[in-house]
């Protein structure tokens, strides 16, 4: 009861507060701008997180990391645009639902089913908070090590078709970690006497060119998204989601099993590092086809699909925490960055975490529910105004995250060289999306990449042996889940040759 009352004192802050409205509004019109999506949010606000206290931060973050998948269902189901990655499956039926007329009822089942995710995702972690409170503490310098390298295997293998590319842009962030000075031995790497290599490649630097930059070049060189012939036009719809709202979420809970499957998919699988929303998507929206009365409605308007698809990327954000927050292993791109907000404050996650600062820990907890319901009420009584950012320019917002951009960047350290590495990171990251190369596993390199070094050299010089190595239950455990996802990875490959 103390430490529930001390977490509520944190929540009283007025910049807490703020935060919270900032994060989930904001993260819901990000969302239903296409194009933008989180990770660019995140990439332009995360230097200003820096000069913000640790929860303040992260509740900005947060706010936009799960709101802006709710705003994402928007454009996916009026115009056939994903405002993010994670709602692509959801334009399969919701935009089909749309050309039926019944956009209202499609919209509500996506709120509805994007809150039911995100609710049982969190009340799943903090179900598991007492159990990672009793396992954290046996989690030394090995398990982590083991942990890393197990992240990053998953990071090359969720890349299905790509997993060659995937190791490739890994490797790549991996060698960018160690580009610069050396503190070890006191000696330069891979700087080809090159004095403005000296630094390094600062990760925020890097997220800010890969996905912000990247975004906007891409923005100001594309032409403004249509509706089509056959779509309707939401924005001359007075009362799109108003009237029949109580009917429409009755229709959600029709679909609760569907629902109930999705969101465990969506927590398992934000869970593993390297894996995130379109795998769960994926599972939750097969299962629903596989187990439906209609499985040849889907694809042309079914609510199962639609609701298999928002439950699950909705239910990924908060279980992606649990190895964050236990481990201090990010399991993608979004919470590696918010991993740097956690070092520049000096709080590093893992056991001592859970040790010490438990009462932030429920905190944090607490904020990402009061998230999901203003969130939700947010869009129950604005979606007729909110449509309206579907209409604004690609240039106008490739020239604001621009401009953004640069700012943020130069305010890390006042470098102009920083703002030309972003840049040239920004040119990159455009080649790439336009080859459909993969992204995200160059930031998890870099960040896993830096874990497992230094984990290996703390772990390595008290190991004798690979016995030794896995004497230790959980060190056991991440070794033998190591070789059987390498063993059921290419099994996979050898079945689909022969």
């Amino acid at each position: 009861m103390e430490t529930l009352f001390m977490a509520i004192t944190l929540l009283l802050d007025w910049q807490v507060v703020l935060a919270i409205l900032i994060g989930s509004l904001g993260g819901v019109i990000i969302g239903a701008i296409p194009g933008v999506g989180p990770a660019v949010a995140i990439a332009i606000l995360l230097p200003v997180t820096f000069s913000l206290e640790p929860l303040v931060g992260l509740t900005l973050l947060l706010g936009i990391y799960g709101s802006s998948m709710y705003g994402g269902a928007i454009p996916a189901i009026l115009i056939n645009v994903p405002g993010t990655a994670a709602n692509a499956l959801t334009t399969y039926d919701g935009y089909a639902l749309t050309k039926q007329g019944r956009a209202p009822r499609a919209l509500v089942l996506a709120y509805s089913a994007s809150f039911f995710g995100g609710v049982v995702s969190i009340i799943c972690l903090m179900l598991l908070s007492s159990v990672l409170v009793v396992v954290a503490p046996q989690f030394g310098a090995r398990e982590i090590m083991l942990a890393a390298l197990l992240g990053m295997l998953l990071v090359v293998i969720a890349h299905r078709g790509k997993t060659l590319l995937a190791l490739l842009m890994l490797g790549l962030g991996v060698f960018l970690n160690n580009v610069g000075f050396e503190s070890i031995r006191y000696t330069h790497q891979f700087t080809f006497g090159q004095t403005w290599l000296a630094s390094g490649f600062d990760l925020i630097v890097v997220i800010l060119g890969l996905f912000a930059l990247s975004q906007a070049f891409l923005l100001l060189t594309a032409r403004k998204v249509g509706r089509g012939d056959d779509a309707q036009n939401p924005v001359s719809s007075p009362s799109l989601v108003v009237g029949s709202a109580r009917e429409h979420f009755r229709a959600f809970f029709r679909h609760r099993r569907v629902a109930s499957v999705s969101a465990g998919f969506g927590v398992l699988m934000g869970m593993i590092p390297g894996v995130g929303e379109f795998t769960a998507q994926f599972l939750g929206y097969t299962y629903a086809q596989r187990t439906s009365k209609t499985p040849d409605q889907f694809g042309k308007g079914a609510e199962e699909g639609l609701v298999a698809s928002e439950t699950a990327n909705n239910a990924v954000p908060a279980a992606a925490l649990i190895p964050l927050l236990a481990l201090g292993i990010p399991g993608e791109a979004l919470t590696a960055m918010m991993l740097s907000v956690f070092y520049v404050h000096g709080v590093v996650p893992g056991p001592q975490l859970f040790e010490g600062k438990l009462d932030f820990i429920l905190a944090l907890y607490i904020v990402l529910l009061l998230l999901n319901v203003l969130v939700l009420v947010f869009l129950m009584v604005s979606t007729r105004w909110l449509v309206r950012v579907i209409d604004l320019p690609p240039k106008v917002i490739g020239i604001c995250i621009l401009v953004l951009s640069f700012v943020g960047v130069y305010a890390l350290r006042n470098s102009v060289v920083d703002c030309l590495i972003a840049a040239g990171f920004g040119i990159f990251g455009c080649v790439l999306k336009q080859l459909n190369w993969p992204i995200v596993p160059i930031i998890l390199g870099m960040v896993l990449g830096g874990i497992l070094e230094v984990k290996s050299r703390a772990a390595l010089a008290r190991i004798d042996g690979i016995a030794d190595l896995v004497s230790r239950p959980v060190s056991l455990f991440f070794m033998v889940a190591i070789v059987l996802v390498l063993v059921v990875h290419f099994v996979g490959i050898y079945r689909r040759r022969g």
